[in-house]
């Protein structure tokens, strides 16, 4: 997503161990399941087939995520967390709630009803953009047309 050339992951690359911000993004989102293809996964984190594709090699090669043939349909591929990659999300986790908890702290304790309060309707609005829709839609003309840009 566009949201990576802000800057506001800077610190999630810190806090990913060695890993890319794309590796540890696809990390928090196994840990959400027992299993995901990589459909749902480029899905999930809004990044065309390939780069996703690339990102799952680059796990399994450091022994994060395995690839798993489904038994009852033989053209799904289950990409499930091994062991090292469950303790990974942990850390992953733990990093992130330290962070947050930090750049919450830093606002002023009168203010911080009144920033979480207008958190929801800070997402809703960039939500609704039509950039938002076209970010979802990386790599296609589509996106490219309405101003989308190309996040890897």
């Amino acid at each position: 997503m566009c949201i990576r050339k802000l800057g506001l992951l800077q610190k999630a690359d810190a806090a990913c161990c060695g890993i890319t911000v794309a590796q540890c993004h696809t990390l928090v989102e196994m840990g959400k399941s027992n299993y995901l293809s990589l459909n749902e996964l480029s899905e999930l984190l809004a990044l065309d087939k390939s780069t996703m594709s690339r990102t799952v090699d680059n796990l399994v090669n450091a022994g994060l995520v395995e690839r798993q043939i489904d038994k009852a349909d033989r053209r799904y591929t289950k990409i499930t967390l091994t062991a090292k990659g469950r303790e990974m999300v942990c850390v992953i986790n733990n990093s992130m709630e330290e962070y947050y908890e930090r750049v919450l702290n830093s606002i002023p304790q009168e203010k911080r009803e009144i920033v979480g309060d207008a958190l929801p309707y800070l997402l809703a609005a960039v939500k609704s953009t039509e950039m938002y829709a076209a970010v979802r839609q990386i790599g296609s003309e589509a996106a490219k047309e309405k101003g989308g840009c190309n996040c890897e």
